[in-house]
């Protein structure tokens, strides 16, 4: 194995970290070399998740690119990392959006060296979380992942006004943050609760996993940690922290956010909840499942119901979300493959709304769906993207959000089919807002005052571009990825059922 394997997942965690150590240092009068240090930054941490996701692909699955060594040994805490066939999807997923987010900020002007230094702040704890096997460092880059939010949005955001109804950016990020410290407060009760049950020995994942918890243990704590992390997942009724937050955040922010801040929610479930506490989960995810139904036709409908175009995008999110934690909830091999799967398609095409949203405000200034019309005629390629995002959004065959929902389906079908009609009714209202909103805002009369509208910028458009690959290829050739997530959930549930 070469020394980039042997050091691989460190490596990938340091690149974002010693990017924003490096540009505390830069001048702050040279902001062209702060964005162009930032892109290269984002290029090489997207570099090395391809070849995480290709170096893995030609193995067996299970627990790759290890590495640990010890550091509080008296507490059981240390470094150690690696990356299995659910994880490495989801470092793939923040290694395309990093980079299309800093591209997408080319236009930041306001304090742009601190602006990237806590968003590769952001980035290292989502990394973080993902290779962590040490339940503390996975908890101390689950903060680190959310509290660079408050900051971002409350100094870059932008308030929301329609009439009456008026939201901050300053009340989207302190809602946002109370409501994920509340969560965090819960995990982290329910993770002493298992190191001090567990003889207080160690906070591996793998130790904790062969302590075999008492029933009655996994039934109390289970929902702690169902909630702590579901409330970043977006599950109703916690979720109301989401839209808001989405629409105060700038572009870059609401990408990253949406597309992979979100998933530490759901991977927080499946990777500590599932697995240290299978028979808690089996009693508790006929709840989740409920919950994340809700999550779909609730958040379907709320979006049909939106003026500003961020929120439409924002309560959809927290629509396809319920998704991830259906799938998750079925404890059967197609619906927990189509979650994870569902998390990867969900991050590319939400960061693809949100950076589309982004472009269409900074032209007009505006986001009333009922004054933006006939946009595609001035905007052709933000009107293909929309469209290409929107065919994902409602589940096109071809595009990688098909893929996932209808394996989230068959899953559900099979357990627990009232509830996977319910789903497929979401899906319906979805393609119902979707077309209605592709139909007013880009394909309506062209209004007079946006005759003189200019298209994406050509560094806006490749970021795009990029998104939208990844939405087709996935949509076309979904094998590799599904490869690497079957076996490993495999895995997952016959220690489930052994429970």
């Amino acid at each position: 194995m070469s020394l980039l394997d042997n050091h691989l997942l460190t490596l990938i965690v340091a690149v974002p970290f010693g990017g924003a150590l490096a540009l505390i240092f830069f001048p702050s009068d040279r902001p062209r070399a702060i964005h162009y240090f930032a892109r290269a930054v984002g290029l090489l941490t997207l570099l090395l998740s391809v070849y995480t996701f290709a170096t893995y692909w030609s193995k067996d699955g299970g627990f790759q690119f290890r590495e640990s060594y010890p550091w509080l040994e008296g507490l059981g805490i240390g470094w150690k990392v690696a990356v299995d066939g659910i994880t490495v999807p989801l470092i793939l997923l923040t290694g395309v959006v990093l980079p299309a987010g800093i591209f997408m900020s080319w236009n930041v002007k306001h304090r742009p060296k601190d602006f990237f230094v806590l968003l590769m702040l952001l980035v290292t704890g989502v990394l973080g979380v993902f290779v962590s096997l040490d339940l503390f460092f996975l908890f101390f880059f689950y903060e680190l992942a959310v509290l660079p939010m408050y900051l971002l949005i409350g100094v870059w955001g932008s308030s929301s006004d329609f009439g009456t109804f008026i939201r901050t950016k300053e009340y989207g990020a302190m809602k946002l943050v109370l409501y994920l410290v509340a969560g965090s407060v819960l995990v982290w009760v329910a993770l002493v609760a298992m190191w001090v049950e567990a003889g207080m020995v160690s906070f591996d994942l793998e130790v904790l996993e062969k302590a075999s918890f008492s029933p009655g243990f996994q039934r109390l704590f289970f929902p702690l940690v169902m909630v702590g992390f579901g409330v970043l997942a977006g599950l109703w009724p916690f979720h109301t922290w989401s839209p808001d937050g989405h629409v105060a955040a700038p572009t870059a922010v609401s990408m990253l956010h949406a597309g992979v801040l979100m998933k530490l929610g759901a991977y927080g479930i499946l990777r500590v909840g599932m697995v240290l506490l299978p028979q808690g989960a089996q009693d508790w995810m006929p709840v989740l499942i409920v919950f994340g139904t809700i999550n779909v036709v609730y958040g379907a409908i709320s979006a049909m119901g939106q003026r500003d175009l961020k929120y439409v995008v924002g309560y959809s999110s927290v629509s396809h979300m319920g998704y991830v934690l259906m799938g998750l909830a079925t404890l059967e091999p197609l619906g927990v493959s189509g979650a994870v799967l569902q998390m990867f398609s969900h991050g590319i095409m939400t960061a693809l709304f949100f950076a589309l949203v982004g472009v269409i405000y900074d032209r007009t200034h505006v986001r009333d769906i009922t004054v933006l019309e006939g946009l595609s005629k001035r905007m052709g390629v933000t009107g293909a993207f929309f469209v290409v995002a929107g065919l994902t959004s409602l589940g096109l065959p071809g595009l990688s959000g098909f893929v996932a929902e209808i394996l989230v389906f068959i899953g559900t079908f099979r357990t627990y089919p009232l509830l996977g009609v319910l789903g497929v009714i979401g899906a319906a209202i979805t393609a119902v807002y979707i077309l209605r909103l592709m139909a007013k805002v880009f394909f309506g009369p062209l209004g007079d005052r946006w005759k003189g509208l200019p298209d994406a910028a050509r560094i806006e458009t490749g970021a795009m571009a990029v998104l939208v690959f990844f939405l087709v290829l996935v949509g076309l050739m979904p094998w590799p990825l599904l490869r690497l997530i079957d076996v490993d959930v495999a895995t997952l549930l016959q220690r489930i059922a052994g429970a």
